[in-house]
């Protein structure tokens, strides 16, 4: 069966944050998708089925497990399956094991539904200040008004402001403080990010190595959480565009897009972006 590479959330090839995307021409034990995860060594590798309805499910497995949802793995799905010709311009809908989403394909962008928004939990001082020492900071780095929230829309992440970009750029991280304080929050990871500029609404690095990712170049789902907090800091507004820009400490800068609603007074979030294919090559199974 054939195996791709796609560099999501770039238009540009080695740009943005590489998903490995598999079309399985049979059905694949979790495990061996694992084992193909593994040897791919992506930080997320989707395994696509189209469906005779038109729809699309997804599984996503990281070097270390599989995961609920994946919005970089996702994006590069349907930017890969509307290349080979799967699926045309318009909306679909995705199957993943964080539920079903709907996505649309509008030519080189895709853009997809977050899980509805949920604030799970508000870091008091004692919780911060552990947070902010994970990466060589202290809660003076915190900007003024702000504090870390842990927040899911499919995936939980701690989103942890930062005063300004200077500091995100000499945040360094000790993992296995991390690890254990991504374990003992149960999510995915830290999702930190400092207010942006005129054209960029913040600028962000992503952590999760609790999956065997240091650092992440592209996370739409941790950008998904991040316009929801954003949204409730009153920077975000309702039916505007966002632009988060991330993967800077890899040399990897990755543009995320999103766009929060409010639809009988509830918040939904989509995240979009594009995606360009970088290798192509043929799985021996």
């Amino acid at each position: 069966m054939k195996g791709y590479v796609m560099d999501a959330f770039s238009r540009r090839i080695f740009g943005g944050n590489q998903a490995g995307v598999v079309i399985p021409d049979r059905e694949l034990s979790p495990e061996v998708m694992q084992q193909i995860a593994a040897e791919l060594k992506h930080s997320e590798t989707a395994f696509v089925s189209p469906q005779p309805d038109g729809t699309v499910s997804l599984r996503y497995f990281t070097p270390a497990g599989e995961v609920e949802l994946c919005g970089h793995a996702t994006v590069a799905s349907f930017a890969l399956l509307r290349r080979l010709g799967y699926i045309s311009d318009g909306s679909l809908t995705a199957h993943t094991k964080a539920g079903d989403l709907r996505i649309d394909v509008e030519g080189e962008k895709v853009w997809m539904d977050m899980a509805p928004p949920e604030l799970i939990r508000v870091m008091d001082d004692a919780q911060s200040a552990e947070l902010y020492a994970a990466y060589g900071l202290t809660l003076n780095d915190r900007p003024e008004s702000y504090v870390p929230k842990l927040i899911s829309t499919g995936l939980a992440d701690i989103m942890l402001p930062v005063r300004d970009h200077e500091t995100l750029m000499r945040a360094v991280q000790n993992a296995p403080a991390v690890t254990e304080l991504s374990r003992r929050y149960d999510c995915v990871g830290v999702h930190m990010f400092c207010p942006g500029s005129p054209d960029c609404t913040a600028y962000c690095s992503n952590f999760a190595p609790l999956y065997d990712i240091p650092e992440e170049c592209a996370t739409g789902t941790s950008n998904g959480a991040l316009t929801y907090y954003l949204y409730l800091q009153g920077v975000v507004t309702p039916g505007g565009e966002n632009l988060f820009v991330q993967g800077e400490h890899m040399h990897r800068p990755s543009e995320i897009r999103s766009r929060l609603y409010l639809t009988d007074g509830k918040p939904t979030v989509r995240v979009g972006g594009s995606a360009v294919m970088s290798l192509e090559f043929d799985l021996k199974i």
